[in-house]
């Protein structure tokens, strides 16, 4: 990357700072461009979801490495319930969808409850592991709660064999009018679902899965305690890329814990962070990182900067951090501070080879927290920081009441916050289309194929306000 003047200013930058300027350009086509990754991550899309427990869970885990990305599961879960995550993600389809599945004895308030965990908006009425019918939220409006499922099931819905190629079940679909199939194995029982627009993610996405063609998924591990015994736990339990992960990074007990983890040699990428500087940067990967997270207060949840007044602008921090990560043969991923596709574009140039996003996907379906209405109606789920009291409290159940209670005194984040469901965009891979849809655009206007290209070719300029605001759609004139 380069600045438009050709030197970086004397003062630190943050998205809103600049901008990109086009360029000549080979690249005639979006579809033309590789997002894939070269950290080792094994994503092939640049994305990487945060390891917040109002985020990141196995629905979102599945989803999202089915379309490229990477989901880091929170330090404060429990090592078995790490392993039956791992297991379910790598246990699931490539292309086929996990479906909802209750039997036609269930209520229509069982399949209310369900319906909003995956974004098909369908639940699958199972009798004896074949698929019967077809439950769909509009089915069960006006109707008592506790009506069977066997009363308003769709019993004619689209069926197809799970080896069905995705644009022939698209076909399908569209033949019948319908936007959900449901497909089967060999001996006709449920395998999943597939949707119209799933149909086609199938064929513009490719999933991130490990030597076993099993989709990948990412765990965090603390700097207190035992942390080898965990992280051997961790890896053991099947997971990919292992994060070591503090406030702050650029500290002797995480360079420690992380040159002791490094020394097992457990045979996986090994993230560490968070640090702001070219310091940090550099004592993380001399300790044994290969990817450095960078990033302290950018994030929706976190209050440290206004606390602390501790942080850094997270253009600028990527940009040095990346440049002497390079230097050293490594890699960084920009960690919070994304509000639209081009925040994450710009995280790009700047050098990230990943952008982890938390609060942005907090409020989809796929985030572990249940579906609330506010008054008015609209849909939202809530988030939290992971070092709020909220978060705090969960992370210390096991100390002493007094001990809790001491911690509970301080707290760098926001306990509860609504995160709406964007009616256009309620799924993350709604977010998912969207994100990669600008970042694609911005690879074409800067002549990059890829991002390693991106990163070389890409011009940045800085703006005042006032140009930030001139880029702002007015959707309603002025």
């Amino acid at each position: 990357m380069q600045f438009l003047d050709g030197h970086a200013p004397a003062h630190d930058l943050t998205y809103d700072d600049v901008f990109m300027v086009p360029q000549h350009t080979e690249v005639t086509s979006r579809f033309d461009v590789d997002l894939a990754t070269v950290d080792g991550s094994g994503t092939t899309i640049p994305l990487v979801v945060a390891n917040m427990t109002a985020v990141a869970g196995r629905r979102m885990a599945e989803t999202v490495a089915r379309r490229g990305g990477l989901v880091v599961l929170p330090q404060d879960l429990p090592g078995d319930a790490v392993a039956d995550t791992v297991s379910f993600v790598k246990s699931r389809h490539l292309v086929a969808d996990s479906p909802v599945v209750l039997g036609p004895d269930a209520a229509v308030s069982d399949a209310l409850a369900l319906v909003s965990k995956r974004a098909h908006g369908a639940v699958v009425v199972v009798d004896d592991g074949r698929a019967v019918g077809l439950v769909t939220e509009a089915a069960c409006a006006d109707v008592d709660r506790f009506t069977r499922l066997r009363a308003v099931m769709i019993t004619h819905f689209v069926t197809a064999r799970v080896d069905t190629s995705p644009r022939d079940v698209f076909d399908l679909l569209d033949a019948a009018h319908e936007d959900v199939a449901v497909l089967t194995d060999h001996d006709g029982a449920l395998a999943g679902v597939l949707t119209r627009t799933g149909a086609l993610r199938a064929e513009l996405y490719r999933p991130a899965v490990d030597a076993q063609s099993r989709l990948r998924v990412a765990a965090a591990v603390g700097v207190n305690g035992d942390v080898a015994a965990k992280a051997k736990e961790l890896v053991d339990a099947g997971v990919d890329t292992l994060v070591l992960d503090t406030a702050h990074g650029h500290q002797q007990k995480m360079i420690d814990a992380l040159t002791l983890v490094r020394g097992l040699d457990l045979g996986v990428p090994l993230v560490a962070g968070n640090v702001v500087s070219a310091a940090g940067t550099r004592d993380l990967v001399a300790a044994g990182a290969d990817i450095v997270k960078v990033g302290v207060g950018p994030g929706a949840m976190c209050t440290t900067r206004m606390m602390t007044g501790v942080g850094r602008p997270q253009f600028s921090a990527v940009y040095e951090c990346a440049q002497e990560a390079r230097a050293f043969g490594a890699h960084v991923w920009a960690d919070g501070g994304v509000r639209h596709p081009r925040d994450v574009a710009l995280a790009l140039a700047a050098g990230a080879s990943n952008v982890m996003i938390g609060s942005w996907f907090a409020g989809t379906y796929e985030s572990p927290g249940d579906l609330l209405h506010d008054r008015s109606g609209a849909a939202y789920k809530e988030s939290f920081g992971m070092a709020s009291k909220r978060a705090v409290a969960a992370r210390t159940s096991t100390d002493t009441a007094f001990d809790r209670a001491r911690k509970g005194l301080f707290e760098e984040g926001i306990s509860s916050s609504r995160m709406r469901l964007d009616p256009e965009r309620p799924g993350v891979e709604d977010l998912i289309d969207h994100i990669c849809s600008g970042v694609r655009s911005t690879c074409t206007y800067a002549g990059a194929r890829t991002i390693p290209e991106l990163h070389e070719r890409a011009i940045v300029g800085i703006q005042s306000a006032a140009g930030f605001a001139e880029g702002r759609p007015l959707p309603t004139g002025w």
